[in-house]
């Protein structure tokens, strides 16, 4: 297991490897090396100096080929899958862009739309993902879906059930799953109520109250709390099934249900080690828990 501590060393010579890897290809679904690189920079900010991430575990992500990548998903906006999206690019010795399954409204509000597209996103639909798998792409999938990201502040750091697409999509390519952990969002948008009929009527998929939306000014509402964050890449699992287990709704449903209870049993063993949600980790202390 790999802790990283110092994350931007040697930040030039990937980011040409990066560029490298995806000038000139075109994308369906947006993505634009331009749009990247300026908003990289902005998320680099956060990442590094706002909610000062900590990473382990990032030899787990393949320097080629395709895999799933699947997680647990909080704090009201994407805030967490661009801090991976941000890790992967700045930490790993192959830098890759990551695919991230998002919701049509995230794909249709001015502004969001052209940095979620722009850096990644994609539609959430199984023929999407799998497409991408076969081009050997890593597709991130949050199978708690909006019920993650809106989920009250009392039920922090309890994962709804796993929606098992990923596994179907894993299955159907031979892609290997691995599991991301993300502790500290669940508090950087604390709601405490979701307006559901309201969300309704603005066709969203839910309407947060917090402490500051939508009673502050929207860029004074916005911004998230100063909590740290740490992002653990688990080891690849490998399904090893023939093909034709992909219709076995069962199957896919148990396997779903083992990697959701590896990713709540990995939130309480990060909860339960952290000195607290503004000073974060001791990571050395992690590692030394894991090796026994």
């Amino acid at each position: 297991m790999q802790i990283h501590i110092n994350p931007f060393s040697k930040l030039e010579k990937r980011r040409r490897e990066f560029i490298n890897r995806y000038e000139g290809r075109y994308d369906e679904f947006g993505f634009d090396l331009d749009t990247f690189i300026n908003w990289e920079l902005f998320f680099r900010f956060l990442y590094e100096d706002y909610f000062k991430v900590q990473v382990i575990g990032m030899e787990n992500i393949p320097a080629q080929g395709r895999a799933v990548l699947v997680g647990n998903h909080s704090g009201g906006l994407p805030i967490d899958a661009f801090m991976t999206n941000s890790a992967v690019y700045n930490l790993h010795p192959a830098p890759r862009r990551i695919r991230c399954l998002s919701l049509k409204c995230l794909r249709e509000i001015p502004i969001l739309k052209d940095i979620v597209t722009g850096m990644g996103g994609v539609p959430a639909s199984f023929s999407v993902a799998r497409n991408l798998l076969m081009d050997d792409e890593l597709v991130m999938f949050y199978p708690e879906g909006p019920r993650g990201t809106g989920k009250p502040f009392s039920q922090r750091y309890r994962l709804n059930d796993f929606d098992p697409g990923f596994v179907k999509a894993a299955m159907a390519t031979g892609s290997p799953i691995i599991p991301i952990t993300v502790v500290g969002a669940d508090e950087i948008y604390p709601i405490f109520k979701n307006l559901k009929s309201l969300a309704h009527f603005l066709h969203m998929p839910y309407f947060p109250l917090t402490p500051g939306f939508p009673w502050l000014p929207l860029i004074t509402s916005c911004i998230p709390l100063p909590i740290r964050l740490l992002i653990k890449i688990g080891k690849p699992i490998h399904l090893n099934y023939p093909s034709e287990k992909v219709s076995d709704k069962k199957l896919r449903l148990r396997i779903t249900r083992e990697i959701q209870f590896q990713i709540q049993r990995e939130i309480n063993s990060l909860l339960s080690q952290r000195k607290s949600p503004l000073a974060g980790w001791d990571l050395e202390t992690i590692e030394k828990t894991e090796l026994r």
